[in-house]
């Protein structure tokens, strides 16, 4: 779910700020020991159950010209759009994306997979959060588009071959341990290439996630998870892929690696 749908990015909502920080996606107050014995299954949980209800509330005006927003989920909004105009950007230079197959993990409401089939594209569109691939497909069809079909499902639950395989600003939800296995997965549902975004694990990030937990908000949100691009680029070519093309963005509360990698 681009859901901050997502991802590179430290989304979601930080307490009364609504902010897509680092700490956007800390827990409520829990301890290192106990948050380490949390399993997958209650993250995914958990990332259900807030996209299906605040979240998608919050995250739907977001991912729109809504102007019930305020600066902070405005710049990341506008964040996500960069992220999302540099893949639609390196797809039109390539010029070859038409009646070929994508398959879009975590779509959130659409941002990437709508503006993909508008270029001629047959996608194949997934989120965990019902209410998230429902309004994606509502989306689509205001704009008169056939060759999208969105559906509900977890990442690790998709299946089939694709020729381009995208999940963007979703990888904020994957413990690090599950991380690479994540990858692998993707890797394995694509052809010819997969386009992926995390949140980059640097001293820095890091330290503005420890910063955001010495704040907790009141609103429940998601926990969040950075990565080692190491990790990543390490499990594309496991997988047999590498990196051709790569992209940061960066706005104040908004932070998303893009890699581009292509089967070799």
């Amino acid at each position: 779910m681009k859901t901050p749908t997502a991802a590179a990015l430290l989304l979601l909502s930080v307490g009364t700020t609504n902010a897509f920080t680092p700490s956007a996606f800390t827990p409520r107050s829990r301890t290192a020991s106990s948050a380490l014995s949390m399993s997958t299954v209650d993250d995914k949980t958990e990332v259900r159950e807030y996209f299906n209800n605040e979240g998608f509330n919050r995250w739907n005006k977001i991912y729109s010209e809504s102007d019930e927003v305020n600066s902070v989920q405005l710049d990341i909004r506008n964040g996500h759009d960069q992220t999302i105009a540099k893949i639609l950007n390196w797809i039109e230079a390539d010029n070859d994306i038409e009646g070929k197959s994508v398959c879009d993990c975590g779509c959130g409401v659409g941002s990437l997979a709508i503006p993909l089939a508008q270029m001629g594209a047959k996608v194949s569109a997934s989120d965990i959060s019902d209410a998230m691939a429902s309004e994606a497909a509502e989306r689509a069809k205001s704009l008169g588009i056939k060759n999208a079909n969105f559906y509900t499902s977890d990442l690790e639950s998709v299946t089939g071959k694709y020729d381009t395989v995208t999940c963007v600003d979703v990888a904020i939800h994957y413990p690090t341990d599950k991380m690479s296995e994540m990858v692998e997965h993707l890797c394995s549902l694509s052809n010819d290439r997969v386009l992926i975004s995390f949140a980059p694990k640097t001293w820095y990030y890091s330290f503005l996630k420890k910063v955001g937990e010495l704040f907790p908000g009141p609103s429940k949100t998601t926990r969040a998870y950075l990565h080692e691009e190491s990790v990543v680029r390490d499990a594309l070519k496991r997988s047999g892929f590498e990196v051709a093309r790569e992209e940061m963005t960066g706005t104040n509360f908004y932070f998303s690696r893009l890699l581009e990698a292509k089967r070799v």
